[in-house]
């Protein structure tokens, strides 16, 4: 009984992830007028431009993506840039399953900068391209390990259902410590605001790169 109450949990995860990236927009369109005009290092004021140099010593794309718009709010883009420092550099998650939590963020909301930055680190990090192909699906992957599946399970129960089972908590603690689910839960809200601002903003891919995230097709 007990296994076959988490199949069915599972199975509703699954499904409500599904449900979420239905609804949400693929790609924007290049030839629309950009809602943050992507800036420059040349342009930037006198709070904007230390924020901006220290973002390019660590980010793929540069300032482009959600910082784009975040440096239109340069105290806001410091505070959050320091986060982002601790929930990606010095979190006690290990590498692979904190890649994986950001990853699980960027197919709920079909954030194509997400995924585009954070994919490859993932795999880099140890993600079998199997577990990231089945997620980026909208399936509950398949060959998870089972400190993903505690990762999976527990970030897809705060997105879906905005509360954690004591099972599904209580498999996480036999996994992780008290400070690692809570840097767990830290780094998914931290990629579901950017995510948001990203979505917000129409920020995309750089340009000539395909977004990488399609729609699911319904009932998936």
């Amino acid at each position: 009984m007990k296994e076959l109450a988490i199949l069915a949990m599972s199975v509703t995860l699954a499904g409500a992830v599904a449900m979420l990236v239905i609804s949400t927009p693929v790609a924007f369109s290049a030839e629309k007028e950009p809602r943050f005009p992507q800036l420059k290092m040349e342009q930037l004021n006198d709070q904007q431009r230390p924020v901006a140099e220290e973002i390019m010593k660590v980010s793929s794309v540069g300032i482009s993506g959600p910082y784009n718009p975040l440096l239109r709010s340069p105290i806001m883009a410091d505070r959050i840039f320091k986060l982002l420092d601790y929930v990606r550099f010095n979190t006690t998650v290990p590498k692979k399953l904190n890649e994986f939590a950001i990853l699980i963020q960027a197919r709920i909301w079909t954030s194509q900068i997400e995924w585009y930055a954070h994919y490859p680190l993932a795999i880099k990090a140890g993600l079998a391209e199997s577990v990231a192909a089945d997620l980026k699906e909208g399936k509950r992957p398949a060959s998870m390990q089972p400190d993903e599946a505690a990762v999976y399970d527990l970030c897809m129960e705060l997105s879906t259902k905005h509360f954690v089972s004591d099972a599904t908590f209580k498999r996480a603690r036999e996994l992780f410590t008290e400070q690692q689910v809570v840097d767990l839960i830290m780094v998914s809200g931290t990629y579901v605001s950017i995510a948001m601002l990203a979505n917000a903003a129409e920020q995309g891919v750089p340009e000539g790169k395909t977004p990488p995230l399609q729609p699911l097709p319904a009932g998936r």
